[in-house]
């Protein structure tokens, strides 16, 4: 039997902040927008941010919750960096705030340091490889990291990391893979596309969702995969989700191979479920990643995936199983992947049937707010705390 000290602990609300550099259309913030739709009514939530702005501010707003912002205003190296970290620290004061869980570097800068003269603990979120830092920063994120009460990574390879290189004590990691909340990703499949699709005559299509503003990307490689394959005889539309800087080259690169009427730029799209729906396969080429929401959504989709052996992208898709991993970087893997998927549409309706029960049994919503709920209950309270030992551990 509990005792009553124990559910007095259970009952006391978890003042707790989620902390976000913005609410743009991004991975992370996709996936802390989930945790807010998520947590139960005894996590009492508050959310700050960077900059109060995004296409997704809107959804966050509509859940109550209105972010407040402590902006960096530029390079970190300047007074206001400080000035802000001790308007966050005695704000956290105010609102007698118990956890905050950081979720991406720049928030993690002031996040960290706020807490600690807070007196206030904090959840440190490593969701990608570092793979765009420079030595200075990815030292800094490394020296954060450290001072956190508890990190969470979202693939093996991120925990792998931050184990093996920035020698982190195991129990001080732990691995909760990112959630979808399937009845919405269903129903907005089902609602059908928000706009206009081109017109690709019923010839197979390719579906690629990533930012254009970062190389790391590697959209170049999937473009040389259809060149590839077209003049091996075979015509393979690629529709590109997403926009930024690279967009103008993507294109150049694309007409240059003589593939004008088989890209097809689709720019930023909120309907990716539904546009998955009318894809033959979905694809991701980037070259790191931590663990990908575009992937999810393609096995989400029931959508066999290719996809490059980097961060968490072995872990979601495991080669041969719910699609084909390959090597990054290597265009014709990708255009040999695509042509047996396309030469055996029966073998690739069922990889795309076992991502869909992946998914089902592995990467749903109720299991990610689970596992977070568990955490910071464990991180609060001790390892006795009621849920600590409901599934979160080093690699849970």
């Amino acid at each position: 039997m509990r005792s009553e000290r124990t559910l007095q602990r259970q009952e006391r609300p978890l003042r707790l902040v989620q902390f976000t550099r913005s609410f743009h259309l991004g991975g992370t913030e996709v996936q802390v927008l989930e945790l807010l739709r998520g947590l139960s009514p005894r996590c009492q939530l508050q959310v700050c941010v960077l900059q109060a702005g995004g296409q997704l501010l809107e959804s966050v707003r509509e859940l109550g919750h209105m972010p407040e912002a402590f902006p960096l205003n530029g390079s970190l190296m300047q007074a206001n960096t400080a000035l802000q970290v001790g308007r966050l620290a005695r704000w956290l004061r105010r609102q007698q705030v118990e956890l905050v869980h950081v979720h991406d570097f720049y928030s993690t800068v002031l996040a960290v340091p706020a807490c600690r003269l807070a007196g206030v603990k904090v959840v440190v979120g490593r969701l990608d490889l570092s793979h765009w830092q420079g030595p200075a920063r990815r030292a800094l994120h490394t020296r954060l990291t450290a001072l956190a009460d508890h990190v969470v990574a979202n693939a093996e390879a991120i925990r792998a990391q931050l184990v093996d290189e920035e020698r982190l004590a195991p129990e001080r990691v732990s691995v909760i893979h990112n959630g979808l909340d399937l009845a919405r990703f269903d129903a907005r499949a089902a609602a059908g596309p928000l706009a206009p699709l081109p017109d690709t005559r019923g010839e197979p299509c390719v579906l690629h969702v990533a930012n254009m503003s970062h190389p790391v990307k590697r959209q170049e490689d999937l473009l040389q995969a259809v060149g590839l394959l077209k003049r091996a005889g075979t015509r393979l539309h690629a529709l590109l989700v997403g926009d930024g800087e690279r967009r103008p080259g993507l294109e150049q690169l694309g007409a240059r191979l003589g593939l004008q009427d088989q890209l097809h730029f689709l720019g930023h799209r909120r309907d990716v479920p539904a546009l998955y729906a009318r894809a033959s396969f979905g694809v991701l080429c980037s070259e790191a990643e931590g663990l990908s929401n575009a992937v999810m959504e393609g096995l989400a989709a029931g959508r066999a995936m290719v996809v490059t052996r980097v961060g968490g992208n072995p872990d979601l898709v495991a080669d041969g199983r719910r699609g084909w991993v390959v090597e990054p970087r290597q265009p014709r893997q990708l255009a040999d992947a695509f042509s047996r998927l396309l030469a055996d549409p029966a073998s690739c309706r069922t990889l795309g049937a076992a991502g869909r029960r992946f998914v089902q049994r592995e990467l749903t919503l109720e299991r990610l707010v689970q596992r977070h709920e568990a955490l910071y209950e464990r991180v609060l309270r001790g390892p006795s705390s009621p849920g600590a030992c409901n599934g979160v551990q080093g690699r849970a």
